[in-house]
C-alpha cells in the first residue's frame, strides 16, 4: 500500500477506534440504547468507508497489475477474487 493510502486508513482507522472506545463507555456508563446504536451505526459506516479505500487501492494495484500478466489463469483468479470479495462487502 502506497505511503498517501496508508496515511488515510491509519488515520480513518484511529478514528474509529476512538468511536469504539466512546461506545464501551456508553455502555459502561449505561447510556441510551438508542444512543449506542447510533454510534455502532456510525462506526459500521465509517468502516465500509475504509474497505472503499482498501478495495479501490486493491483494484488499482494487484488487479491492474494482473490485467498486464500475459496468464489468462492469473487474470481470472483476480477477476473471481475480487467478485468474491465485492459480494461479501455487500
Amino acid at each position: 500500500m502506497d505511503e498517501r493510502t496508508r496515511k488515510k486508513t491509519d488515520s480513518r482507522l484511529a478514528r474509529i477506534e476512538g468511536q469504539v472506545k466512546g461506545i464501551r463507555k456508553m455502555v459502561e456508563v449505561d447510556r441510551y440504547c438508542i444512543d449506542i446504536l447510533t454510534q455502532i451505526s456510525a462506526v459500521i459506516s465509517a468502516l465500509k468507508g475504509v474497505e472503499e479505500i482498501v478495495m479501490e487501492h486493491h483494484l488499482h494495484t494487484c488487479v491492474a497489475h494482473a490485467m498486464q500478466q500475459e496468464d489468462p489463469e492469473e487474470k481470472q483468479l483476480k477477476i473471481i477474487e475480487v467478485m468474491d470479495a465485492f459480494k461479501r462487502f455487500r
